[in-house]
């Protein structure tokens, strides 16, 4: 097996129509495809095998008034025929190496204390877990209605 590890380009959207099963959460629009490619603060390393992304990580770089850039890992996927190979280390890595030339001081990256396998693999790639409590707050955009009407 040989697999080939890459970021992909604006031009590159149709490497994301061929993509084993269980990568993604959901099945890849080519619509937003393209305009994630073709959004410079949004990057996305692949990793394919005989044609077939089997893994990838997706990032945001973002800057701040106050200090340097940095990458949010938004999530990574690796195909359940191709996991414990290195793979995830593989596309994470892709995405630190194209980090450091923007600048970006940083990165970081969210996942469940009991999900074992994604710290286990963010620890392998050098993360640290230091000791805080974390609050996550969602909000659902969809619904029209503001829930803070200012006076």
């Amino acid at each position: 097996m040989t697999i080939d590890v890459r970021l992909l380009q604006a031009g590159d959207a149709d490497v994301l129509e061929h993509v084993a099963e269980d990568v993604f959460d959901f099945a890849t629009d080519p619509e937003r495809v393209r305009e994630f490619l073709a959004d410079p603060r949004h990057h996305i390393a692949v990793a394919t095998d005989d044609g077939v992304v089997v893994g990838f990580a997706s990032a945001v770089h973002y800057v701040h008034p106050d200090k340097p850039p940095q990458l949010w890992i938004n999530e990574v996927g690796v195909a359940p025929t191709h996991r414990g190979a290195g793979i995830g280390q593989r596309v994470l890595r892709c995405l630190f190496a194209h980090g450091r030339p923007l600048g970006c001081s940083e990165g970081w990256v969210g996942t469940e204390p009991d999900n074992v396998a994604a710290r286990r693999l963010y620890a392998s790639v050098g993360g640290s877990d230091p000791p805080q409590d974390f609050v996550l707050y969602e909000f659902d955009l969809r619904d029209a209605a503001d829930p803070v009407t200012p006076a």
